[in-house]
């Protein structure tokens, strides 16, 4: 018998955990967004149903089941969100490691791994993230897509220097220690703006359940 719990609910639409059977599926439906903001919410789906195609097969993120111009079902990966497990073994960055590799080859940026309830510790102890709005597919591989790339490397890093510092390695360091010249752009001029807009004006926060790990974004 299948059950459905609603995860989520803010601007963009609605978030819902399906159960059935032995399976568990994330439905993301923007068919409830505010009307003046639908237009955005649709277009975060499409960069994350483009970004989760280009990954099918690949361990470690969520596999698109369906999708349209309004909702997208993707697989439920079991798992504790890092700002709970806290996980401060080498073993699990190198596996974060590996699987943002695999990503970059397939020609996928994240865009959002600064927040730590995208990145999972799952139950065998490896590494998966979740949350592919901001994702962004693109075949060429140039330039900005290689600036986006490091800095998907440098808020893992990040994390890394969080939870497991003693094993920040003489190169990490001096990745962490140059952010690139988008990046700094983004915390100088951007993110204020960012933040005053979502959460003074809209009153939107994307960290909204992030607490309870079944509110898989």
């Amino acid at each position: 018998m299948s059950k459905r719990r609603l995860l989520k609910k803010d601007l963009f639409g609605e978030v819902w955990l399906n159960h059935s059977g032995k399976d568990s599926t994330i439905l993301r439906d923007t068919r409830s967004a505010h009307w003046w903001v639908r237009w955005l919410a649709r277009f975060l789906l499409r960069r994350e149903v483009a970004g989760l195609t280009a990954l099918d097969g690949i361990d470690g993120v969520p596999a698109l089941i369906r999708s349209d111009k309004s909702r997208l079902t993707r697989s439920f990966l079991s798992g504790a969100p890092m700002h709970l497990s806290r996980p401060s073994d080498k073993a699990y960055f190198d596996s974060a490691a590996r699987l943002l590799r695999r990503m970059h080859r397939a020609g996928v940026v994240h865009n959002d791994l600064a927040k730590e309830p995208n990145l999972l510790v799952r139950d065998d102890g490896s590494a998966a993230f979740i949350d592919f709005q901001l994702a962004w597919h693109s075949v060429r591989r140039g330039r900005l897509f290689r600036i986006a790339a490091r800095e998907d490397i440098r808020h893992l890093l990040k994390h890394k220097r969080t939870y497991c510092p003693d094993e920040l390695t003489q190169r990490e360091l001096d990745i962490l220690a140059r952010p690139s010249g988008l990046s700094r752009a983004w915390m100088g001029l951007v993110k204020p703006v960012y933040l005053f807009v979502t959460r003074r004006i809209i009153g939107w926060s994307d960290r909204e359940g992030a607490g309870d790990r079944g509110q898989q974004s």
